[in-house]
């Protein structure tokens, strides 16, 4: 029976029933020998005979059919397996990129933690700058209403003092003569401070010429004509010549007083001078016009006059001008000087000054009208009449108009 089924599978070409991919022991590209096949297909043979059943293969094409379609399909699912090993890789990078993620996000909240802790403690550090803030808040408040209350009382002293010493400011007259050819405006006839000087006035808004009221120290106060308009307005006049209509040929204690109206021929005083002088630097500025009506100026960067026991002195410096200096040269560090105190020149030059020996300004002598005079015509010992001597290089011509006044060094309009 053996000998037959071998013939068989010889006969027509056969090898093996069954591949050699479902023989676990006979690899794709190994050689079969003929009795192994023999044996195998005898051993299945012995199986069905003992079985009882026939199982053998009807149609040996048939089965030859199926071994291929197996083949095949291995090979499918190896091209299928290879075709997946590509996407595997891809996946499996997807997982080490995904895992890189995780481990940042994880970095990242802990470094949220972190920050929301700082949050947390800027939080409650606000917190308590707040508390402090509403504690400071309701400090300055009682503060405020206390610095209140003290204001009222500091006005209503205010009021007192200038209900005593009439330091309320207000224009006694603001119009010029119109020898000077100047024009001014009306100014409020109330000022609800003291100032100082006239810079004060300007500083606070005033800016029209004209008579004002200030304060030379506590409880004194005189009228003062302030000049808003020259270099930029600020000066204090403590000396006018215009008309002739005042004499200047005074006494000792005229002078320290002060005599005439702000608002015309005056001499402010010399008591008054000083203060307004040594509370603060200042400077002078003297206009001179003559009868031609020809106006040129002398300005001092440094003024002052000293007090009464030193019989005012002056000190006077550091000229400049469109004239030639005929004061500040000469009569630097010269004590006032009246008539009646014995100076010659005072005597000879009929007015109170700085006298050196004797002048070579003399802005306090007599006013002759027209300008040229003559010792015969005044019948005068000696030159006394408004002389700027570099004007005309001469001693007798009398000037027309001058003014004479200060303000603080370092003010700005």
């Amino acid at each position: 029976m053996r000998v037959v089924a071998f013939m068989l599978l010889s006969c027509c070409g056969y090898r093996s029933v069954f591949p050699s991919d479902e023989r676990p022991d006979v690899g794709h590209d190994e050689v079969v020998h003929p009795n192994a096949i023999a044996e195998t297909h005898s051993h299945i043979l012995d199986l069905d005979i003992h079985s009882g059943k026939d199982n053998r293969c009807q149609d040996i094409f048939r089965c030859q059919e199926g071994i291929s379609k197996l083949r095949h399909d291995n090979r499918s699912r190896k091209q299928r397996l290879e075709e997946v090993k590509p996407m595997m890789s891809e996946l499996q990078e997807q997982l080490t990129n995904h895992q890189h993620q995780i481990q940042a996000l994880e970095t990242q909240n802990g470094e949220i933690v972190g920050v929301n802790w700082t949050l947390d403690q800027s939080l409650r550090s606000l917190e308590l700058r707040r508390s402090e803030t509403v504690m400071l808040l309701h400090v300055h408040a009682t503060l405020l209403n206390e610095m209140k209350k003290q204001l009222v009382n500091m006005s209503a002293t205010v009021q007192t003092i200038n209900h005593n010493t009439g330091c309320n400011t207000h224009v006694i007259k603001t119009t010029q003569p119109p020898e000077l050819g100047m024009q001014h405006t009306r100014t409020p006839d109330q000022m609800s401070f003291c100032p100082s000087d006239c810079a004060t006035l300007f500083k606070n808004g005033v800016r029209s010429s004209g008579v004002y009221v200030i304060a030379l120290s506590p409880g004194v106060t005189t009228p003062v004509y302030c000049d808003m308009e020259t270099e930029g307005g600020g000066w204090t006049v403590f000396q006018r010549r215009r008309d002739g209509t005042l004499s200047f040929n005074r006494r000792w204690s005229e002078y320290r007083e002060g005599f005439g109206e702000a608002r015309a021929e005056h001499w402010l005083g010399n008591t008054a001078l000083h203060l307004l002088s040594n509370r603060r630097h200042c400077s002078l500025r003297i206009e001179l016009t003559d009868w031609a009506d020809t106006r040129r100026h002398a300005q001092y960067h440094t003024f002052r006059v000293e007090d009464e026991e030193r019989r005012f002195r002056l000190r006077v410096s550091a000229f400049s001008g469109s004239v030639s200096d005929s004061f500040g040269s000469y009569h630097d560090g010269q004590p006032f000087s009246t008539p009646d105190t014995g100076h010659l020149c005072s005597e000879v030059h009929h007015a109170g000054w700085w006298y050196n020996q004797c002048f070579h300004a003399n802005l306090n002598g007599v006013y002759y009208k027209g300008g040229r005079y003559s010792l015969k015509a005044s019948n005068s010992l000696g030159p006394d009449g408004i002389v700027w001597f570099s004007w005309k290089n001469s001693d007798f011509y009398s000037l027309k108009a001058v003014t004479m006044m200060i303000r603080p060094q370092d003010f700005r309009p």
